[in-house]
């Protein structure tokens, strides 16, 4: 009986706790997914990039 007690307890305290939270607006959420995109395009785009660098100059230095 005191598991069922305590399992109560917890979901009142997360209820409790959900209650605290700010969840962000339309535009907040909206705005911080286009950064999200922005950045991994930009940061694919440069790992891309030093790939081929490096797999050009193994290729050089090493040869086929």
């Amino acid at each position: 009986m005191a598991s069922m007690e305590k399992i109560i307890k917890f979901l009142k305290e997360v209820r409790a706790e959900g209650n605290k939270v700010t969840w962000p607006s339309k535009q907040e959420l909206l705005n911080s997914t286009i950064v999200t995109i922005v950045t991994t395009i930009i940061v694919s785009i440069f790992i891309f990039f030093v790939d081929r660098t490096l797999v050009t100059s193994f290729k050089a230095i090493f040869g086929n």
